[in-house]
């Protein structure tokens, strides 16, 4: 199995990105130590920004809202806005920033140096090959072409990078050549129906399935713990895959609708026994090791939960909106090649696709699942992401405890929507002391 390369974010690149885009208030500097007594040691609270979308009953972006129409909840206690910027068409038209923290007294500092480039967007466009048919292949093509004609555009930063044997792994970047020549790569590499139900199985469903989650999943944490680094910028990742399911097919794979298996002959055997025994009762006999491979597997589903609330936790952490689109389009049924069962074949479609729809609707997103128009969904993912507010606030909750603190944003306008791709954020833990100021 092909991993994801290494060192997909350049080091320069970030560090660009990070010390252009967020510049941050000096911290105060700390005064001599006294030998004679115990240091003290204060936690400094950030900034912190989110992304909000505000829409009338139409759908309209509104974008004359002040920074007292809004309130900022954080664990249901409100606080003050300390900074808004309208962002509209891609651009910032209106910049209320924060006061920067005085410097102690006594202590001169060059003035900030400001870097206007709020402009633009960044993209992470992920294309999960190890869960795309490769027939699937000149479809998936097709969408990134139509992603570089209609979402990225002039001044949009953009990174690409694949799950799978397509080996794609372009930092970001500003030229769009690169995405044409990313597109040429794709090849879905995912397994089929059949290929699923006879692969082994271990004692939490198939192993090869599991394996392909967790690459597809690490690698997408990776990128969005380098997203969180970077600030004041609308950040949005378009997750390209036909969906996860952690347990499909499961009567099909432990033969329990293969009139041919071993296990419904012996079952068949056993009524034979029953009836020549005098034995009337209906109840099927099962095989007391496939009943217990069922009950095992059951917990799949808990898993897969699990591993998509880490990931839609550090998209929420990163700011960073999720846009799930599934290449099938609008499915009908099963490949006519693929002898599935069509009620299970119902419950994997159905599976897979709420998968996507959590990883976009947790992060204020929206999962592009069984239709077919990708023009109408990619328009409606530029314009959230051309038209929002980043508003910023100083935490008025001083308890370095508290470290993972729930957030939501209302306004007081009557009759708006308002969507916030952000809703909690982790408290960054206090620098550690250098031994110089060690007692």
């Amino acid at each position: 199995m092909t991993q994801k390369p290494n060192g997909f974010w350049s080091a320069a690149v970030w560090v660009v990105l990070v010390g252009g885009l967020s510049a941050q208030a000096p911290a105060p500097a700390q005064a001599p130590a006294d030998s004679t007594q115990t240091p003290t040691f204060r936690i400094q609270i950030d900034a912190v920004t989110m992304d909000v979308i505000v829409k009338d009953a139409n759908g309209r972006f509104i974008p004359d809202l002040s920074k007292d129409e809004f309130e900022i909840l954080e664990d249901g206690v409100k606080q003050d806005v300390a900074s808004l910027t309208v962002v509209s068409g891609g651009r910032a038209t209106n910049v209320l920033e924060a006061a920067p923290l005085a410097p102690p007294e006594g202590v001169i500092l060059p003035p900030i140096r400001r870097v206007n480039d709020t402009s633009g967007r960044i993209f992470l466009l992920f294309v999960d090959d190890l869960h795309l048919q490769f027939h699937q292949s000149g479809r998936v093509r097709s969408l990134f072409q139509k992603i570089g004609k209609e979402l990225i555009h002039e001044g949009d930063m953009f990174g690409i990078v694949s799950s799978g044997p397509s080996s794609i792994a372009i930092d970001m970047t500003y030229d769009r050549k690169r995405l044409d020549d990313a597109v040429k790569k794709i090849a879905g590499d995912g397994l089929k129906p059949s290929e699923i139900i006879n692969t082994g199985s271990g004692s939490q469903g198939p192993t090869e399935l599991r394996h392909r989650a967790h690459v597809a999943f690490s690698t997408m944490l990776e990128a969005l713990n380098n997203l969180e680094k970077v600030h004041n910028r609308r950040k949005a990742l378009v997750w390209v895959s036909e969906g996860y399911d952690f347990n499909p097919f499961q009567d099909s794979r432990l033969g329990f609708r293969d009139s041919s298996s071993p296990f419904l002959q012996n079952q068949s055997n056993l009524m034979q026994n029953q009836s020549s025994s005098g034995d009337d009762t209906s109840q099927q006999v099962r095989d007391p090791m496939l009943e217990q491979q069922k009950q095992s597997e059951t917990f799949s589903d808990a898993d897969l939960a699990m591993d998509l609330t880490e990931v839609t936790r550090a998209a929420n952490r990163a700011n960073t909106t999720i846009y799930a689109i599934d290449p099938r389009g609008l499915i009908a049924g099963g490949d006519i090649d693929e002898q599935v069962d069509p009620s299970e074949w119902s419950n994997y479609v159905r599976k897979t696709q709420d998968g996507l729809r959590v990883l976009a609707e947790e992060t204020g997103g929206i999962a592009v699942v069984n239709q077919n128009d990708f023009d109408k969904a990619l328009k409606r993912i530029d314009a959230e992401s051309s038209d929002y507010y980043v508003l910023g606030f100083y935490s008025s909750n001083p308890d370095p405890t508290k470290r993972r603190r729930q957030l939501s944003v209302k306004v007081t306008r009557p009759r708006l929507e308002v969507t916030s791709q952000r809703t909690e954020y982790v408290l960054k833990p206090p620098p550690r002391p250098s031994a110089a100021s060690r007692p």
